[in-house]
C-alpha cells in the first residue's frame, strides 16, 4: 500500500462513512445557495444601474474579451446557450447600440456580431462597476480565506469533472 494514500471508501472508518455523504449534501447545497445569492444580487444590480440583463452582460462581456466579432454559433458555443437564446439577447443589444450584425462574405447564413464604439464603452464602465460589487460581496472574507475557497473549489471541480 502507498505511503498516505486514501484509503478505500468500503475501508472508511463507520462515522467517517456516515457522515461524508451528509457533507457533501451539505457543501453542495451552501454553493448553489451561494450562487444563487451573486447571481440574485447581480442581476438586481445591473437591471437597476445600467437597465441591461445578465445575459445582455455575458454576451458583451464575450465580446470584448474575443476583441474581435464573433458568429452567433461561436457566442452560442462560448455562453454554452443555444443559437436561439443568444439571438434574442443580440437582438436587443443591437436595438440599444451595443453591437452590430455584419455578414460573412462568404456565406450569407452566417452573421458576425462585433461591438460598437457605444457597446465598448458602455460595457468597460458596466465591467469596472460589476468588479466592485463581486469585491463587495466578498468583502467579509481575507485574503487568505479567499485563496483556501479558490484552491478547495479548484479541487472540487477536478473532483467533479473526473468522474463525469
Amino acid at each position: 500500500m502507498i505511503a498516505n494514500a486514501p484509503e478505500p471508501l468500503n475501508k472508511v472508518s463507520e462515522p467517517l462513512r456516515k457522515t461524508r455523504p451528509k457533507q457533501s449534501l451539505r457543501l453542495w447545497l451552501r454553493l448553489l445557495a451561494c450562487e444563487g445569492l451573486v447571481e440574485q444580487t447581480v442581476r438586481a444590480r445591473l437591471r437597476t444601474t445600467f437597465d441591461i440583463t445578465l445575459p445582455q452582460f455575458d454576451v458583451l462581456s464575450e465580446l470584448e474579451h474575443a476583441g474581435e466579432a464573433l458568429t452567433m454559433s461561436q457566442l452560442s458555443d462560448n455562453l454554452m446557450v443555444s443559437n436561439g437564446n443568444v439571438t434574442g439577447v443580440v437582438d436587443r443589444l443591437e436595438r440599444d447600440g451595443y453591437v452590430r450584425r455584419a455578414a460573412s462574405p462568404t456565406d450569407r447564413r452566417v452573421q458576425y456580431i462585433e461591438l460598437t464604439a457605444h457597446g465598448v464603452n458602455a460595457f468597460r464602465q458596466m465591467a469596472r462597476v460589476h468588479e466592485r460589487w463581486i469585491t463587495d460581496l466578498f468583502s467579509d472574507l481575507t485574503a487568505n480565506e479567499i485563496q483556501t475557497l479558490i484552491v478547495g473549489l479548484n479541487k472540487a471541480k477536478s473532483s467533479i469533472s473526473s468522474k463525469r
